[in-house]
Order: C-alpha cells, then structure tokens, then sequence
C-alpha cells in the first residue's frame, strides 16, 4: 500500500447500520465503529462527522463512503438512488465536509475489501457476488475495479439465465437475483418459506420439496457464475452476503453444480470463496479506494 498517507477512513453506510474504520497504510484495523443509519442531508452529514470524531480521524486523512447506488464517475457522490435513503442521492459529502471524500458503491466496495484483505488477497481479477435480499456485486480486473460506463458493471443480480422468465426489478426477464436473492422466497416455495434460512432447515430435516426449491436455485446460480467466468476470467470468485452463510448448504452442491457448466479449457476450476470479512468488507474497500489511487476506474 501507499507510504504516503499514514491511515485512511472507510464507512459503510447501509439502509439500517453503519460499519465505519480507520486502516493504516498495511489495512490494519486501528479503530472501528458500528450504529444505526439515518436518512436526511443534514443528518448523514453529522452522522459521518460523528463517526470521524469516534474514530479519532484528523482533517488530512481521505474518506471512502459506501452505500447503495451507482456512483458518479468522480466517485464524489451517488448520482442514482431512487427511491430509498432520502438525502443521499446527489450529496457531495467531501464539499460538505471540506475534506476529500470518494464515494462507491456498496458491493463494489466489499468487491475491493475482499479482493485486497479478504478471500481473494492476493490476485488481481475477482468477480464477487453478493447473495442476500437481492443480488449484487463487483468486477476487479488487473487490480482496479471496473464500473463500467456509468457505474452498472457489477449488478450481477439482473442477468439473466432464463429468457422466458418473469421480468425483475430492473424488467429482466428470468434474472439470477429473482433465482436465488431472498426477496421472493415465497413465491418460489409457493408460501412454504418467507426466508432461506427457513428453507435450509427445512433440507437440513430432509424435507424433498424444500431441497428441489433449494438446488433449482443452486443450478441457476452455477449457470449464471459460469457465464461471468467464461465473461471476465478471474483468478477467482467470491461469494459473499447473508446467503452465503448457509455454508456447505451452498458450497457444496454449487461445486457439485460447478463441476457439470463450467468450461475448463485447461482443466482447472476457477476458485470459488466464501467471503471472509463479514460485515466490515464494505468499510475495509472503501478505505482502500480511498488510500489507493490504482484501485480506482
């Protein structure tokens, strides 16, 4: 890392928490924070001014913030968020703050996080995919992250796998967010299930039904991981979000699933990792887009 700036700030700024650190030049965690989010210009502004008071950060340090959104491409401010996180769509939290503040999306900062600290440390091309209430994620290539044009690249959620599916969100039809996120959990166990969680108890219990609804949903995700590798051709994969918790329950028959679609022109399989910094992979990546110019578009 830089020797050029002794420490850095990453706050992770999500619907209901905040997860906030302060790194030095080697990612060390020096100090770290954790409280509930607010909504409001005014109130995020104090919000962050508070934490950086809590983490003890002085005015030279940089701030990376992430949060739901596509990004700006000066990465000053989130320039989409409709709908959720009323004050936060627009606002330049380093003209606000008088200090030099970048800002990212939420899974492209956990992308950053894991790839430099976490799962995939070390390598230079890493697709992550976060599994939760919907889909998400982040593209590393080369050791920068790519946001594309205007900040999409990464929204794995709303690929689609079935082109005879029903539309989701963003109107894709059959996409890997509607096959796996937990948002719709229902509707794919016609009602027996309002969350995965209550789906994988019911497998782990030996119920036949609740294991087809599950490895449908595996098979889809197999599928969708397999395009992206045959797309960017990682070093590796990272699999993060509350899904991915299931553990063996997903990474087991999604191997199994892995080994059947993808392509393996030299007969190696690309790793597959579970996510390793939990719920601070959003703060450790924005503190390093912060401290590492070479990690940025």
């Amino acid at each position: 890392m830089s020797d050029a700036i002794a420490s850095a700030v990453g706050i992770d700024i999500g619907g209901t928490r905040v997860k906030s650190v302060l790194i030095d030049c080697e990612g060390e965690v020096l100090a770290e924070d954790e409280r509930d989010s607010v909504e409001g210009r005014d109130t995020l502004i104090a919000l962050v001014e508070s934490v950086l008071s809590t983490l003890g950060a002085d005015a030279s340090l940089p701030i990376g913030i992430s949060c739901p959104g596509l990004a700006k491409r000066d990465h000053r401010a989130i320039a989409c968020m409709p709908g959720r996180m009323a004050g936060l769509e627009g606002l330049n939290f380093g003209e606000a703050l008088g200090r030099e503040v970048f800002v990212l999306n939420d899974a492209h900062a956990a992308t950053i996080g894991e790839a430099v600290l976490g799962a995939a440390a070390g390598r230079q091309s890493v697709i992550m995919l976060t599994l939760g209430t919907g889909v998400g994620g982040g593209v590393m290539i080369n050791g920068r992250l790519y946001t594309g044009s205007n900040g999409r690249a990464g929204h794995f959620g709303h690929m689609t796998i079935d082109a005879a599916g029903q539309p989701d969100i963003c109107n894709m039809p059959g996409s890997i967010e509607d096959a796996i996120g937990n948002h719709n959990i229902a509707d794919r166990s016609n009602g027996r299930f309002t969350s995965t969680r209550a789906l994988l108890a019911a497998v782990t219990e030996g119920d036949a039904e609740a294991a087809m609804v599950w490895h449908a949903s595996v098979e889809r995700l197999a599928a969708a991981l397999a395009s992206l590798i045959n797309t960017f051709d990682p070093e590796a994969v990272v699999i993060g979000g509350g899904i991915a918790e299931a553990g063996p329950q997903l990474f087991g028959p999604l191997a199994g699933a892995m080994d059947r679609v993808e392509w393996r022109p030299l007969g190696e399989a690309v790793p597959i990792l579970p996510a390793t910094l939990g719920i601070k992979a959003g703060a450790l990546g924005a503190a390093l887009f912060a401290f590492q110019s070479e990690l940025r578009p």
